[in-house]
């Protein structure tokens, strides 16, 4: 979190929240979402200022819920999610995989998962909070495409109690499962549409 959002968390500690203005579409974009696009339950307009996009980036984090946030100064903007909390990108350069999310931190997956509508997940490690969940992410529509030309996914998946393995660089594998998109939120811990569940006062930050 930058200094200055701390110091304005300090000066003024009782801002109300704001809900339904910033959308993480499934690419990993920023969206802002004016009062039309949260009528019509549109995702809202990309935002394309780097300094701003940075700043999101920074003060990212989640509250004790599951709720995604970005800490404007002293006021919490509840995120809605299009997917996931974290969309990744895939660096594959002399064997060696590299993943990192929207906000540019390395994502170190432990396994990975396709959903029912194509798409592929990662999930990292516990956060580290006993009972926590792991994080989750969706990988790029575009970064697909790289795993195909490395030939690190399965031609099929074996049937159970067998389990497919996706090859993640030299000498290590990650186990493989499915999973329903649907069940992706309450599997991982997390609320894609903050303002549809009360706040709590306790929260922890990423």
């Amino acid at each position: 979190m930058d200094e200055i959002v701390k110091q304005a968390l300090a000066k003024w500690p009782n801002v109300p929240h704001c809900f339904g203005w910033l959308a993480l579409d499934r690419r990993g974009v920023w969206r802002m979402r004016d009062e039309a696009a949260q009528r019509d339950g549109r995702l809202g307009e990309p935002i394309r200022h780097a300094a701003l996009n940075g700043f999101i980036n920074r003060n990212y984090g989640c509250d004790d819920s599951g709720q995604w946030y970005f800490q404007n100064g002293p006021q919490r903007v509840y995120v809605e999610l299009d997917y996931t909390p974290f969309v990744l990108r895939l660096d594959w350069s002399d064997q060696s995989p590299a993943l990192t999310d929207q906000t540019g931190a390395p994502f170190e997956p432990a396994a990975c998962l396709l959903d029912d509508e194509g798409n592929l997940l990662f999930e990292s490690e516990s956060a580290g909070t006993a009972g926590a969940p792991a994080r989750i992410g969706v990988l790029h529509d575009h970064d697909l495409g790289l795993l195909a030309e490395y030939d690190a996914l399965p031609d099929e998946l074996p049937a159970p109690p067998h389990e497919a393995r996706l090859h993640w660089g030299t000498g290590r594998m990650l186990p493989l499962r499915t999973i329903t998109r649907a069940s992706v939120p309450a599997r991982y811990g997390y609320e894609p549409h903050p303002a549809a569940k009360p706040r709590k006062d306790t929260d922890t930050t990423q």
